[in-house]
């Protein structure tokens, strides 16, 4: 079963190598893998640095946003048949350590996408100030696409290959996160939340979306609908 990992990228130098190291030890353990780094016209040394460390990386030559960079991965995970593909935030956020639990559903054929909630463990993990957009986005994917979820905004994600075949991404940026909910409602797909950890740091913190920017995500999202 061969497994590709999209590590979206946007200016994360001073962490993608130490994220790539973490995710091949753990990815070993699996067997058949590509590490592929979307670069989203990254204006430092990440796609250099990603190169160095063994990753297949494809590079945007302007920055399109999330949605376009993890569109950019599907499309290379469709191409490369691969049987499993895993979403994977660049910038330290995740633990690869999880990847295991997060791929199992799929591997024991349970699961047709697999979202690593950060709040099934309690909602300790979550900054105070980010825990109300967590909650009020799982409120909107309820109401908009009638699915009950713990972590819509999670970018630790699983998907099997029937899955990234039907699912089409449309939206450019952050949006993306709400509209692989409306692919999993408007394909019946099967559904199965993990609880993974999290590893907030100022640089991750930083580099996330912004309480601010979550209220423009989505007015941009119910607009799409709304076409």
């Amino acid at each position: 079963m061969k497994t590709i990992v999209i590590v979206p990228a946007y200016n994360e130098a001073p962490v993608i190598a130490i994220v790539l190291e973490g995710l091949k030890r753990e990815l070993l353990k699996i067997g058949d893998f590509e590490i592929v780094v979307v670069d989203d016209g990254s204006t430092d040394r990440t796609f250099e640095i990603a190169k160095i460390s063994g990753a297949t990386t494809l590079k945007h030559p302007i920055n399109r946003g999330l949605g376009g960079t993890l569109g950019t991965g599907f499309a290379y995970a469709k191409r490369e048949k691969a049987d499993l593909v895993v979403t994977f935030d660049g910038d330290g956020q995740h633990d690869p350590n999880d990847i295991h639990n997060l791929i199992g559903p799929i591997q024991r054929r349970e699961a047709d996408v697999v979202i690593g909630s950060r709040t099934m463990r309690g909602w300790g993990q979550i900054p105070l100030d980010r825990r109300p957009v967590v909650y009020l986005s799982n409120l909107v994917t309820k109401m908009l696409f009638g699915i009950s979820t713990t972590d819509s905004q999670s970018g630790f994600r699983a998907f099997s290959k029937q899955a990234v075949k039907k699912i089409s991404i449309k939206t450019q940026e952050m949006e993306v996160s709400s509209e692989l909910f409306a692919e999993i409602n408007r394909l019946n797909l099967k559904l199965v939340e993990v609880p993974v950890r999290v590893h907030y740091t100022r640089y991750s913190r930083e580099k996330g979306q912004t309480n601010l920017n979550a209220f423009s995500v989505l007015l941009r999202l119910l607009l799409r609908l709304g076409r």
